[in-house]
């Protein structure tokens, strides 16, 4: 991306319904720190959820594989083209007719609560970290902290709230400007979320992969291959959602909620097992590393069935939270008048069950992670090289179990980026913490 820092960045205020707020907006540029300032102000007082736009120029180079690609004539597409459309026509503010460009939609930490608290979390693995660019950066990666926001100027009517059709327009009830969007908002973040939960979909099945590949488990393989067949139903339902259209039964979403649902049976009874078994040593003891390996096997290994455990409940979750993402927008559509509250709520309920099931399991991590080994038991006062060093990297890899757990579900702001070309296409990139 090229540095910008003496640039100005066009910025819209998109509302999801009519709504009151006092008069907040700028009639001229700010820094990035007034724009936060105004997300959370805005974010506190105003009735309906209220999110920013931005518009970035577009990197040269941009990993495009990582994100959901939507044509032109998509339902966000289409939106996003209006808003563009409506927008060049009536505001000075740097923005083409064309519209390409880096689109960086911020949701609020109140609106992230609603879609799932714990939903949005960083990605940790290698190779992904940093993939959304939340500082913008150059292209030689410095961070372009200096640009300063312009918010674009609002068209002249109002536009309906819902539907395929809606229309952006700025919000009637109130003295700020804003622009009413509520198709544009649910759809990015419905998109950005889905993404998100795919790419911890990929993660886990890299580490399902390598851990079955030594483990030759034939009982993990079909578990495994049972939750990875439900991937193009979940895809197929996914791009027809999305064109606002109704997944029908030949999709084999049914049988595919039915694996995941049966996958997580199982991670809720390894979970219980788990716990159990915690529970019955004695506390403030070290622990015999025999004792541990019968309920955690493997846990020692680089590679065991305890972890193997694991990366299918990752798997399970991730998969799950594609489903309930489909759920929500399936809902919201059906009333279209509706779509941001319904959406909310029936994300935020299924996702509760998952965020505390994705909890709990960090919480047996954490627990088993500080645990103190006690020496190998046996008749010799003297031990080996090799049993002491079997002992001492046991703990060593025990106790890295609890380094990449998140322990704070606490709410977040949510940035979503969305590449558009020319063309009016769009790919959205996974949702992560902004």
């Amino acid at each position: 991306m090229t540095d910008h820092r003496k640039g100005t960045v066009p910025v819209w205020t998109l509302a999801t319904g009519d709504t009151r707020v006092p008069a907040l907006a700028e009639d001229g540029p700010m820094t990035a720190e007034r724009l936060a300032e105004l997300r959370s102000v805005l974010a506190a007082l105003a009735d309906d959820p209220i999110a920013t736009l931005e518009v970035h120029p577009l990197p040269d180079k941009l990993d495009r594989s990582r994100g959901i690609p939507l044509d032109g004539a998509s339902p966000l597409a289409q939106h996003l083209s209006q808003l563009i459309t409506q927008s060049a026509r009536s505001s000075s503010a740097a923005v083409t007719t064309a519209g390409d460009g880096l689109y960086r939609m911020v949701i609020p930490a109140k609106v992230a609560a609603q879609c799932g608290q714990g939903l949005i979390r960083p990605m940790a693995a290698k190779g992904v970290a940093g993939a959304i660019r939340g500082p913008l950066v150059n292209s030689a990666g410095k961070i372009v902290s200096g640009a300063t926001f312009v918010p674009v100027g609002q068209v002249a009517t109002a536009g309906a709230v819902g539907g395929a059709g809606a229309t952006a327009g700025v919000a009637i009830g109130g003295s700020a400007a804003l622009t009413v969007a509520a198709p544009l908002v649910l759809m990015a973040v419905a998109v950005g979320v889905s993404a998100h939960a795919d790419g911890k979909r990929q993660q886990a099945i890299e580490h399902i992969t390598e851990l079955l590949e030594q483990l030759k488990e034939q009982e993990l393989e079909q578990e495994h291959s049972a939750l990875d067949g439900c991937r193009d139903a979940i895809d197929k339902a996914t791009a027809i959602l999305l064109d606002q259209g109704k997944p029908g039964a030949s999709l084999g979403l049914d049988s595919a909620v039915h694996a995941i649902n049966s996958a997580l049976g199982a991670v809720d009874r390894r979970l219980a097992k788990w716990q159990s078994a915690l529970d019955k040593l004695p506390e403030g003891q070290p622990v015999d590393l025999g004792t541990l390996t019968k309920s955690f096997p493997g846990i020692d290994d680089h590679g065991g069935v305890f972890r193997a455990h694991l990366e299918l409940a990752n798997l399970a979750i991730a998969l799950k939270r594609r489903v309930v993402v489909l759920q929500a927008v399936e809902h919201a559509q059906t009333d279209p008048g509706n779509l941001f509250e319904n959406f909310t709520r029936v994300l935020k309920r299924d996702q509760q069950r998952l965020d505390e099931l994705e909890s709990s399991i960090a919480g047996v991590l954490v627990r088993l992670s500080a645990l103190e080994l006690a020496r190998p038991h046996g008749l010799r006062p003297v031990f080996t090289t090799a049993e002491v060093d079997r002992l001492m990297r046991a703990a060593h890899r025990i106790h890295q179990l609890g380094d990449d757990v998140v322990l704070d579900g606490s709410a977040t702001d949510v940035a979503i980026e969305i590449a558009r070309d020319e063309d009016g296409s769009v790919v959205v990139f996974p949702a992560l913490p902004a």
